[in-house]
């Protein structure tokens, strides 16, 4: 492992083509008056940037943390249709849900996504039987176009051959279908960039202290920057509240006599070691509406999860004992006990879902996006899923050239002119990216190891070609990071220079793999800080 000492000095200036200085950024928000004010920087309101920004309106967009920092980053990191809506007859949403998943999956981020094959245990005794599972199963191939293949039936001995961790006493049969998985925390990232690209101005760890008020209306906010204490300010013609969990916190400001308009939902999973080799997850049913998950991502296991509702300060979610012993406990009716050892726990990760205000379980509530206006005329929008993330953002724009007075109608393109499959940066085929890496990816430096090439690949497309040219010009940034993960220094000295990179925490947790490895060690740290400390000088 690269020491602290040996961490490549890169110099205090900037990369060629990088990102301007928080300085700058801030005199660019400060001077300007923008169309659209956007507070939130989690899937929902980066989404509505990018669309924003696509159809000619001013956009900016600012993030109290960073980057999905919060509940983006702590999905269960799949793209889906949502097989347990079938059973509440939900089959409209199902179908849309697969609409966008295939979107994204095959034209807008197929560098990013991968299709991951499901396996549905049916166990004597379970909520469900083979029958009615292999009907759903081919029903939701069907409502997907079968883009995934046919859903079916396997038999325990060939699924025990693809997940040898598959706990087969009791197993009557296993359903067959599939989905698509992702890393949110880079989907994220991509799609800040394709909103700067068409070009929004972001900022994150930028504060919100209060909003600016004309006449009564919403024009504005006054914001702290985290990073040095800055206060500054945006004007804005319309201000868009997406700040998730946070949603009524900012709807306060506006009108201290707001009502709550959602309810939080915690969701807990457990990142683990795999002992073998896993071809397939496991989606197994606890009862008549929850499905417990046992994922292969990341070259490690992930578990989860857990759906209980909360009412403490959304700063504070966190997983708890409890939520490991039900995780591990839920897992263990379709894992074998020695993949579910605490000793193989890697990380742990709790967010919040956004849900529709009421009454009732909330594992039983829709994930609908709640839009509300103010009585200042700021909207806010809440809810959805991380697969419909366009849609939400296609939804929330065509609202907002809706509004009384058409405020912003006159200078935005419509949706319905705009590219429905706008692709994400990078977009390439992880394959030949990858191919190309090990050919020539490594010269005239050192060659490139097989899994950081695939890693590269998998996680930045095409622009992994701009990490690869770092690691060339500088030998000592093409070593790993830590030697049990395929990381390199050029993508520390990237997320800096061109993501948004201002903490450790940003590049262990949302940047890379290090943090969810258990790799973030106090020595990894210093060095991402040492490397991080150099563009601020």
């Amino acid at each position: 492992m690269t020491t602290l000492q040996s961490v490549p000095a890169l110099g205090t200036h900037p990369a060629s083509g990088s990102l301007p200085s928080r300085a700058e950024t801030r005199e660019q928000l400060s001077k300007a008056t923008y169309d659209l004010l956007v507070i939130g920087g989690g899937i929902l309101g980066i989404s509505t940037a990018w669309h924003a920004a696509q159809s000619g309106l001013r956009v900016a967009l600012v993030d109290a943390g960073d980057f999905a920092g919060a509940t983006s980053s702590a999905s269960s990191k799949l793209l889906h249709g949502g097989l347990r809506y079938l059973q509440t007859g939900a089959v409209k949403l199902v179908a849309e849900n697969h609409f966008e998943r295939r979107a994204v999956s095959r034209q807008v981020a197929p560098h990013l996504a991968n299709p991951l094959t499901f396996y549905l245990p049916v166990y004597k005794g379970g909520p469900h039987g083979a029958a009615k599972l292999g009907a759903g199963v081919f029903a939701y191939s069907a409502l997907s176009a079968f883009g995934d293949g046919v859903g079916h039936v396997i038999s325990p001995a060939r699924a025990a051959r693809d997940v040898p961790e598959l706990r087969t006493d009791n197993l009557r049969a296993v359903a067959v279908y599939g989905d698509d998985q992702m890393n949110d925390a880079r989907m994220a990232l991509m799609t800040v960039r394709a909103a700067v690209d068409a070009g929004a101005v972001v900022l994150n760890h930028a504060a919100v202290t209060g909003l600016r008020f004309t006449r009564g209306r919403v024009t504005g906010a006054e914001l702290r920057d985290s990073m040095d204490g800055t206060e500054f300010g945006v004007t804005a013609r319309l201000v868009l509240n997406a700040t998730g969990p946070w949603v009524d916190h900012l709807r306060k400001m506006e009108d201290p006599n707001a009502a709550p308009s959602i309810r939080l939902s915690k969701g807990a999973h457990l990142v683990l070691k795999r002992t073998r080799p896993w071809k397939a997850a496991l989606a197994t049913p606890i009862d008549k509406y929850r499905i417990t998950f046992a994922l292969p991502w990341e070259d490690m296991l992930l578990l989860g999860t857990t759906d209980e509702a909360y009412e403490g300060d959304p700063a504070d979610v966190a997983v708890t004992e409890k939520d490991t012993a039900q995780i591990l406990d839920e897992a263990a009716f379709s894992v074998r006990d020695q993949q579910l050892s605490r000793d193989l726990i890697t990380y742990s990760f709790a967010g919040l879902r956004v849900l529709p205000g009421g009454p009732g379980d909330t594992s039983k509530a829709k994930r609908e996006t709640v839009v509300t206006e103010g009585r200042g005329g700021m909207l806010s929008v809440a809810g959805g899923k991380w697969t419909t993330f366009r849609h939400i953002g296609r939804t929330v724009m065509n609202k907002l050239a809706a509004l009384p007075g058409h405020p912003l109608a006159e200078d935005m393109e419509p949706m319905a002119r705009l590219p429905r499959k706008l692709p994400l940066p990078g977009i390439a085929s992880p394959n030949a990216v990858a191919h190309r890496l090990l050919v020539d990816g490594g010269t005239p430096g050192p060659r490139m190891a097989a899994d950081t090439a695939r890693h590269l690949a998998t996680h930045y497309g095409s622009l992994a070609f701009d990490i690869a040219r770092l690691a060339n010009e500088n030998p000592a940034l093409a070593e790993r990071i830590h030697p049990d993960a395929p990381e390199v220094w050029a993508q520390v000295a990237y997320a800096r220079d061109h993501e948004w990179a201002e903490t450790a925490e940003d590049v262990l947790r949302r940047r890379t793999t290090l943090t969810i490895r258990g790799l973030a060690t106090d020595e990894v740290r210093a060095g991402v800080e040492k490397v991080l400390g150099e563009r601020r000088g």
